[in-house]
């Protein structure tokens, strides 16, 4: 999956200390969802939906890492992001913050009433 440019230069500036950066800890993760199915753009910083969107926090113990697989997830309750979902992101803030990546793909809609648990690896890999 590609980075944004964010993404790209928060992984750069991480790497030399050039920062602070906001680390994608549990305290600082989220997973953005939204209903537009816009094409991805490595320029874009956040969501492409006008108004249906939501991030939500990390669940406990969120994210991991196992030797070159981070894993994210966050539980959509009851009454948070009822609508259809067409794109997501990673993001290391409630608002702002750095898109890290971002995935146009129907995943469906969600309704009230019900609970949704998104979780989605990134393997970070070498060569080509």
């Amino acid at each position: 999956m590609p980075l944004t440019n964010a993404g790209r230069n928060f992984v750069a500036a991480s790497i030399i200390n050039n920062g602070p950066p906001t680390f994608f800890s549990n305290a600082n993760a989220y997973i953005g969802v939204g209903d537009s199915s816009d094409a991805f753009a490595v320029t874009q910083t956040d969501l492409q939906a006008s108004s249906n969107k939501v991030r939500v926090g990390m669940d406990s113990g969120f994210p991991t890492i196992a030797t070159n697989v981070l894993v994210f997830q966050a539980t959509f309750g009851t009454s948070i992001g009822n609508f259809t979902w067409a794109e997501w992101a990673l993001f290391n803030a409630a608002s702002a913050g750095v898109m890290f990546t971002r995935k146009v793909e129907s995943n469906g809609t969600k309704t009230s009433g019900q609970i949704w648990i998104f979780s989605t690896q990134l393997t970070i890999g070498i060569g080509s």
